[in-house]
This record gives structure tokens, sequence and C-alpha cells, in this order.
């Protein structure tokens, strides 16, 4: 470094940074700095502010310090030896144990500098350390991923706030049954709390807990997938399954058919999560999954569900009428439920008499007449619209239309001057029509009730913090529906398998794709002439109604999904 202030005299690892052209000269004490202001690593801090790049890094100091570089995401961290090591060690030096061999323990650092964690690694777990360079940003992801799913592991249910959690069956009957677990299964107790409280903190929305011959495989539903978070021995399947039976009211003794039960968790005075959950006997034991229903889900807002301008117009005219029938239609999990109680929430108020028929209630709302039906005492969706019929109701909610005999106590009603709002499991808003013709509903009575049919997926949005622009040739994005004037200025986002520290493998949390489909004149029309499926999409299409893959494509060129993405929820 020729003439330069004894100030910017470098040595060590900044002096590697500038001499490899990674960072300017004038810039290091700035980031140093920094970096100590911030108390990060000091290479943490430069990858972490993209400021350089992890790969680039390792791959380049790996030759100069003379370290070996693996690539992290060839590893499979449920391997790791982390309990060798203290969380606090790890932590504090920013290093990994990958592996043993004998009586020496190799370790992932980002920083080559980095010999203390190497010396007190060393001194606590009296093996020879061999330090391994692995980029910055994975370090950071596998240490969290890591570590987590050691924090369920059973010798790690230490957390005294486990045991004192408010948690009772969803009846809120006699809790003597809560005592029933023998003092000896405290950690089981601790162990089930802590998957519960897991499951809420990282956004899943189900838990699978399923027992094989020589595993028990514990899965969280985060954005509509499935990602194993822990994998207890599988001796322990059987109590870890019994006391979730036991918390949720259902017979212990009885494992040869399935069993349903609720369970409620009070997080603080004014939230409580009510998790649903269903048994069922497989060969090497019972199934469990829990559903979470977080009321609070239902309290977004009509701007959270991602409709398009003109969608959001259509629907909020459709259920502020005063009669007919407002039916969401799409698979299981699609967001059917949320967007239903998105709209009760807005038609919520003194005025108005809401009752609700639900297989079960899955969100609870103050104001709103919510029955739970059940077939086997006869409380069918039938009877319990019946009931509502003779209660002087203004708007009913019916949770599915099964039947013929739901379909038509539902369309009688919204003739006779009340809102009905239902769902149905079809592909689309014009199979709907179909549909209801197909189970014995007259044309005439629909094209009279019907007045806005809506078909909806969930697609997870892109992590906003590192999706990438994707680079399709042309001829991919005409194949995909793109129309060729779009796409000199169509600029198109993937998702960032690696992922980072606020998402998941690139993906956070998800958003509506929509099909708002009014009934009008043309169409009750052509219901009444006997129109197909095929010629009902043809006309919704003239009508300047956008089917799901056109919205699809919409949130992919605004830059909230991505196309895969569509193409995995939008195809046929």
């Amino acid at each position: 470094m020729d003439n330069v202030p004894a100030h910017l005299q470098f040595s060590g690892l900044p002096n590697f940074l500038i001499q490899n052209g990674l960072l300017a000269k004038e810039d290091i004490q700035k980031h140093i700095d920094e970096a100590q202001k911030k108390k990060l690593p000091f290479i943490s801090y430069l990858v972490g502010n993209k400021l350089i790049d992890g790969y680039v890094f390792a791959s380049t100091a790996s030759g100069s310090f003379g370290l070996p570089f693996i690539d992290l995401k060839s590893l499979d961290i449920r391997a790791l030896p982390t309990k060798l090591v203290s969380e606090k060690l790890i932590r504090q030096h920013h290093a990994l144990p990958l592996f043993k061999r004998g009586n020496k323990l190799f370790i992932a650092i980002s920083d080559p500098t980095n010999f203390q964690a190497q010396d007190e690694i060393k001194f606590h777990t009296r093996l020879n350390t061999e330090a391994i360079l692995v980029e910055e940003d994975l370090l950071t992801k596998i240490i969290e991923t890591s570590l987590e799913a050691a924090d369920t592991s059973m010798k790690d249910m230490l957390d005294t706030d486990l045991d004192n959690l408010e948690i009772t069956a969803g009846d809120e009957e006699d809790k003597a049954s809560e005592r029933d677990m023998d003092i000896d299964d405290a950690p089981i107790v601790r162990f089930v709390n802590k998957i519960l409280l897991d499951s809420i903190k990282r956004g899943a929305s189900d838990i699978h807990l399923e027992p094989y011959e020589k595993n028990f495989r514990i899965r969280f539903r985060a954005d509509g997938m499935l990602s194993e978070i822990a994998s207890p021995p599988a001796s322990l399947s059987n109590r870890v399954i019994s006391r979730i039976k036991v918390m949720s009211k259902m017979d212990i003794a009885e494992r040869r058919v399935p069993q349903d039960g609720r369970i409620k968790m009070q997080l603080s005075k004014n939230r409580a999560i009510d998790f649903r959950v269903n048994t069922c006997p497989t060969l090497f034991g019972e199934k469990v999954v829990l559903r979470l229903l977080d009321p609070t889900s239902a309290q977004l807002g009509i701007d959270k569900l991602g409709f398009e301008p003109i969608q959001q117009k259509l629907f909020l005219e459709a259920i502020h009428r005063p009669y007919g029938m407002v039916l969401v239609t799409g698979p299981t999990g699609s967001g059917k439920t949320v967007t239903l109680y998105t709209g009760l929430n807005i038609l919520n108020s003194m005025e108005v008499n809401i009752s609700t028929a639900e297989d079960p209630v899955e969100i609870t709302v103050a104001g709103i007449n919510q029955v739970n039906v059940n077939v086997k005492s006869g409380l069918t969706f039938a009877e319990a619209l019946r009931a509502f019929l003779r209660q002087d109701p203004d708007i009913i909610m019916v949770g599915e239309i099964r039947d013929l005999e739901t379909a038509e106590i539902a369309v009688k009603a919204a003739q006779t001057g009340h809102l009905v709002l239902s769902t149905l499991h079809t592909n689309d808003a014009p199979q709907t029509l179909n549909r209801l013709l197909q189970m014995g509903i007259p044309a005439f009575n629909i094209v009279s009730a019907v007045n806005l049919i809506m078909a909806q997926r969930l697609a997870r949005r892109l992590c906003e913090n590192c999706k990438k622009p994707a680079n399709f040739p042309d001829i991919t994005l005409l194949q995909a529906g793109f129309p060729e004037d779009q796409l000199k200025e169509l600029r198109v986002y993937t998702h960032n398998p690696e992922g980072c520290e606020k998402c998941n493998g690139g993906y956070k949390g998800r958003v509506g794709i929509y099909q708002v489909m009014p009934i009008s004149e043309k169409m009750r029309e052509l219901i009444l002439e006997g129109g197909n499926t095929l010629e009902l999409a043809k006309l919704s299409k003239s009508e300047g109604i956008n089917d799901l893959r056109a919205s699809g494509l919409l949130k992919v060129q605004m830059g909230v999904t991505s196309l895969e993405e569509v193409d995995r929820v939008t195809k046929e």
C-alpha cells in the first residue's frame, strides 16, 4: 500500500479484501466501525448488507488462507452434531460443528481469521478442531435452522414457560383428564407444548405427527408447503400422541377408529389459538393432524387478500346487496373461509342478524351466531338452515353446499330476502353453475338466486428481500399466456431457492388469486338456454372477467409471485 495514511494501513482480513478488489480501501474503516457499532462479525455485516458476495468471498479466501471450502447445501442439517457444542458458543463465534471423525471435530466458519472459535470449541469439547470455510449467508441460515431443530428435541425442553401454558380442551369442559398424564411424562408435556408454540411462531396452518416403523416424523405446513421440523425416536410416538389426545378430550384407549377433538391455547389475555385435532389409525400407530385456527386471520382486512381493484369492487357490491347468493369455490386450503369471514366482518353490525353453519366452526367472531354441524346428532347443514330461517335472519353463511337438500334451502333463502354466502368444491366459477344444475337445482332458480361466483387459489408471495429477476425466453412467456405486446416491458421475478433470514425458500406468506364472476343478464339468458361450462367461460371472458390464470399472470407481472408458483396453483 503506497503512500497511504497510517490510519488507512490494514492487515489481516481487511487487507485481503482490498488486495482482491472486494472492497475499496477508503471504505474499509467505515465498514469496520459500523460492524462494531452493530455488534456483528465483520463478514456477517458485509454479506448481510450485500457489500460483498458470500460465495465469491469464501471461494477466494479458501485458496489464500489454505482452508477447505464446502457447499453447506450439500449437507443434511439433521445429521449435524450440534449437541457437541453449546448454543451459546455457536452463536458467540458464528461457528457450526459439521461432523466428527475420531477425536477431530470439523467446524464451519465464514471468517478465515476466526481462530478464537477453533480454540474455544476445542477447549470446551476436548476435541481437536479443524476449520472449513463456508458461505456466510448459508452459515447464518443453517445455524438458525439447526438450532431450532435441536431446540425442538426432547433434551432441550427446559423452558419453565412450557409447563405453565394455559391449554384446555376446546369445549372448556372439566379439566380432570388434563391431570391423567403420569408425572414422569412431564418432558412429553413440554415437548408437545413446544411443538404447538413453534407452529404458531412459524405461521404454520397444520401440524402433522406421523408414526412409522422406524421413525416418528413431525411436519409443519407453512405457506401451503410441508416441511419436517422434528424427528423424535419412534418409541416416543405413542406417548406424544396420547398427550395430544388427552389435551383434546379424546378417548386414549380407542386407537382403531378416527377421532376428532379441539385444543385451546391461551397466548395472552387477548389472544387464543384453537387447534382442531383429528386422529387416523395407520399401520404403525395413529397419525394426528392439528389445524391451527387463528381468529385474527379473518381480521386482516379486504385489502390484504390480494383482490384486483375491480374484483374487490364486485365482491363488496355483491355482499352489500340485501338478498341473493354469493358462492366461493376452490379446493381445500385455498382460503375460502377467510374470504367469507372477511366479508362477514365487514357486514357484522348491531343492525343485522348473521348466522353461520359450519363443519366445524374454524373462526369464532363476536356478534355472529355460529353453529357447529353435527351429522351424528342430526344437526346437518339443511337442519341448521331450516332453524336459521325461523329466527329472522338477515345474512346466512353455509360452510359448504354438499347436497341437493342444502342447496334447495339456500337458494330458497336467497330468493326470499336473505343474503346467503357459501362455498362449493369446483375448479372455477363457470363450472359452479353447472355443478348446481347437476345437483338438481332448476336453471330458473339459479338465475334468480345467484349474484356472484368467485373462484380462488392461494399462491406463495415472493420474498421482497431476496427475490431475483427471472430470465425466461420470450417463447416461454408467450406460452405462459402473456401478450406479445407486453414482453418488452415485462419484468418477471423468481424465488431464491436458498432464501434468506426473512423467508422460507424464497417465499413469505401467501396471496389470493381470484376469478370474480358476477351473473350478468347475458349469462342468465345463457344458463336458461342450457349453455355448457365452455360457453359460460367464453361469455365471462368476453365480459372482461379474468380467469384464475389471467389473474395469476397479473400477480407475476406485479412481482408479487413467480411464474412457477402460478403454474403450480392454476394448472388443470
